[in-house]
C-alpha cells in the first residue's frame, strides 16, 4: 500500500486529486492500493454525487463529492481516501463488506491509541438529515454507539474509492445553521471528546507510522 502523507488543500483540489488518484489506478491497471490523508483550508461543504445544491454561509468554499452520500463539513477533521482494486478485498464485490474491511483498518489503528471503535447499527430508511454525521448505517464507525467517522464510496472499472471524515472536533453552531437541524452529541462522537490531549498533528503522526507500519 502507497501512503501519501497529509496535506492542506482546498475542497476543490482534494477531490480533484482523489478523483486522479482513482483515474491513474485505473489508467495504469495498479494493483497497490493507495491511502491518503489530508485537511481542508479553508473549511468546504461538500455534497454527496448526487444530492441536491444547499445555501453556506458567507466564506465556506462548497463542492460536489464523485460519492454519494449526505453533506458534510469538513473543518477540524481529518479525511482519509482509499484508492483500491476491488478484486484485492475480500468479498469486494460487496459495497458493504468493502466499507467494512477498509474501516477494519481505521479501527486497527484507533485500537493503537486505546479507542474502542465499532460498527454502527444496521442501515435503515429514508432519513430528512442533510447532515452525513447523522446518519449512521452498520457500514460506519462508531465510540460506543456516536458516530465518528463518516464514510463514503465510488466504484468504476473495477476499482473504488472510499474516503472519509474523521471528526477531530466540531463547531455545533455553525453545523446548525448550516444545516437547520439539531446536533445532538448523542449522535456525534469526536477524537478531542476522548483524547482532550492529543493534537491533530500528533494524531496525524500517530496515524502515519501505523500506516508505513502497515506497509
Amino acid at each position: 500500500m502507497k501512503l501519501i502523507k497529509y496535506s492542506l488543500h482546498t475542497g476543490k483540489e482534494n477531490m480533484q486529486i482523489d478523483s486522479d488518484l482513482l483515474e491513474n489506478a485505473i489508467l495504469n491497471k495498479s494493483s497497490e492500493p493507495v491511502f491518503r490523508l489530508y485537511g481542508w483550508s479553508p473549511k468546504c461543504v461538500s455534497l454527496g454525487r448526487n444530492q441536491s445544491e444547499i445555501s453556506t454561509a458567507s466564506g465556506i468554499d462548497i463542492v460536489r463529492r464523485i460519492t454519494g452520500g449526505r453533506a458534510l463539513l469538513h473543518d477540524n477533521e481529518v479525511t482519509y481516501s482509499y484508492i483500491s482494486p476491488i478484486s484485492v478485498i475480500p468479498d469486494g464485490e460487496s459495497v458493504i463488506q468493502s466499507y467494512k474491511y477498509i474501516s477494519g483498518f481505521l479501527i486497527n489503528f484507533f485500537k493503537t491509541l486505546n479507542i474502542e471503535l465499532d460498527f454502527g447499527g444496521e442501515k435503515k430508511g429514508a432519513s430528512s438529515h442533510d447532515y452525513c454525521m447523522l446518519i449512521s448505517t452498520g457500514a460506519d464507525v462508531c465510540y460506543k454507539g456516536r458516530k465518528i467517522i463518516g464514510s463514503a464510496q465510488c466504484r468504476k472499472q473495477g476499482y473504488l474509492l472510499q474516503h472519509g471524515s474523521i471528526l477531530f472536533d466540531y463547531d455545533k453552531e455553525l453545523l446548525e445553521n448550516l444545516f437547520n437541524e439539531n446536533v445532538s452529541a448523542n449522535s456525534i462522537c469526536t477524537i478531542n471528546e476522548i483524547l482532550p490531549d492529543l493534537s491533530r498533528e500528533d494524531f496525524v503522526k500517530k496515524f502515519e507510522e501505523f500506516i508505513t507500519n502497515e506497509l
